[in-house]
């Protein structure tokens, strides 16, 4: 379809671009990165013969670039530059219209049925046919940008090249634009080569990634494997971070900001968190940030949390919609539900354990409340039990005063799961219904907070340095509190 032989080009003495090379099929997006000044529009200048190579040569459809005229050339290729301005106020319609210059036999030829149709469907996929009537000049900026991208689909090409598309546009018009180009290399095979500034749009929709830096092709491949972390960090000069989008295969890129701007922690972290106890509920308070993961009701998965609500609940307690009602909750009593991390359950909270150990170079707090009356043997569960929104009776806070690696978090869920799990053992708790050793109850819930900065513990592991601990300190937050609730279940209380 398209290739770029060894392309060298600039303006000057000095090249801009020196060396490009790759091919493309039909149906193929590629995205072009690189930080400002590494040379993204001259290469596409050249790619659509505004700017002529010094070296090195463009091929479409097995001919050279150089070889077709320029109505040809606009046959083949349609181009959405950064900026166009129309000289005159044509409408909407008229700009479109320009199109379908290249297949008309002269600039003032009779437009066919099959133009109007075709200018009609570009004004429509774009989403300006409402107003296709309106001057040029009466358009805000990301509206004139459609309009072009409808005048480059007029074209009807073989091959779209986009320099920095979305520049202009708000979100919503991003993805649609981008959607739409996505749509159009599969139904109509377009070949799309664009500019894109955003990363993660870069990302999400090129099936493969051209980064560009000081003029030179520093890695053409699928994105997860140019956008590596160490890569992007050396070509843009920032401090960035990789992580995996949460509903796409597909990077996701995020800015880390200076450690001049982050929350500063003071020494002995664990020693700033004050605890608020009442009939109702038990919340843990912090002045910062902490960024957490949980099977909390209110807060799951990551997130970065200042308040932590443990919630005692009636045994009994059912709802078809716990979130919500948990919610309006901590709304009552006055506390910000976007800073919230917040579990509930049926144990008694005075029965909960606190436990602080120290290992070497990190500190753990671990709070625990425990109840077994709906103890569960996991293995046998799909025999005997059925779904129910029972309230959480085992309930695990884990805070870690270092700053943890994703790894690290999911593994000190695993480690901190197997120590419960040893003291329910110890303790002899049985499924009432199986007659075998409990694993846990029906709807346990686990909370793993850490700081935002510092180094990185990678693992957390049960026999690493800080999984040992953090065993450890589950393993006696969950036995006292279940010796409490033992106790007082053998003098008959609830």
């Amino acid at each position: 379809m398209i290739q770029v032989k060894n392309v060298t080009a600039g303006y000057g003495m000095k090249p801009v671009v020196e060396n490009i090379s790759f091919d493309m099929e039909a149906g193929e997006i590629l995205g072009v990165i690189g930080p400002n000044g590494s040379g993204k529009s001259t290469l596409l200048k050249c790619m659509y013969g505004a700017l002529k190579p010094d070296d090195g040569e463009i091929i479409v459809d097995n001919k050279r670039l150089g070889a077709y005229t320029q109505k040809n050339i606009a046959k083949k290729i349609a181009v959405l530059p950064q900026q166009t301005d129309v000289a005159f106020s044509y409408t909407v319609r008229q700009v479109v219209e320009l199109g379908r210059y290249p297949h008309q036999k002269g600039w003032f030829s009779f437009q066919q049925k099959q133009d109007e149709h075709i200018v009609d469907k570009a004004l429509q996929e774009t989403g300006v046919l409402s107003f296709s009537n309106h001057p040029m000049d009466s358009l805000s900026g990301g509206e004139k940008q459609r309009v072009l991208l409808a005048r480059a689909l007029a074209q009807e090409p073989d091959i779209l090249l986009l320099d920095e598309p979305t520049n202009h546009l708000d979100i919503s018009y991003q993805l649609n634009l981008l959607d739409t180009l996505k749509d159009w290399s599969k139904t109509k095979q377009l070949t799309v080569i664009a500019v894109l500034h955003d990363l993660n749009m870069a990302a999400m929709y090129s099936h493969r990634v051209l980064l560009l830096e000081d003029g030179r092709q520093k890695a053409l491949d699928k994105p997860s494997v140019v956008m590596e972390k160490n890569r992007l960090e050396h070509v843009y000069q920032a401090h960035l971070e990789r992580k995996e989008h949460p509903s796409v295969p597909s990077p996701l890129i995020t800015l880390e900001p200076s450690s001049d701007t982050l929350e500063r922690k003071r020494e002995n972290v664990l020693d700033s968190l004050s605890i608020e106890k009442t009939p109702g509920h038990v919340c843990l308070m912090s002045p910062f940030h902490w960024k957490t993961f949980s099977s909390a009701v209110v807060g799951a998965g990551f997130g970065w949390h200042r308040y932590f609500v443990n919630r005692h609940v009636d045994k009994d307690y059912a709802c078809d919609q716990p979130k919500q009602e948990y919610t309006a909750y901590l709304k009552k009593i006055g506390l910000d539900i976007d800073d919230t991390a917040a579990m509930m359950t049926a144990a008694r909270l005075d029965d909960g354990a606190f436990v602080r150990m120290a290992g070497d170079n990190h500190d753990v707090f671990v709070y625990a409340t425990a109840g077994t009356s709906n103890a569960v043997d996991v293995s046998k569960s799909y025999e005997y039990y059925s779904m129910n929104h029972t309230a959480g009776t085992i309930n695990l806070w884990i805070f870690v005063a270092h700053r943890l690696s994703e790894a690290a978090y999911a593994q000190i869920m695993m480690t901190a799961t197997e120590a419960k799990t040893k003291a329910l053992m110890d303790y002899r708790i049985y499924d009432p219904k199986t007659k075998t050793l409990a694993t846990g109850t029906s709807t346990d819930s686990v909370l793993v907070a850490a700081l935002s900065e510092g180094e990185e513990i990678e693992y957390g592991g049960t026999i690493t340095p800080v999984g040992k601990t953090i065993g450890k300190a589950v393993y006696d937050a969950v036995s006292r509190t279940l010796n409490h609730y033992l106790k007082r279940r053998s003098g008959n209380e609830i």
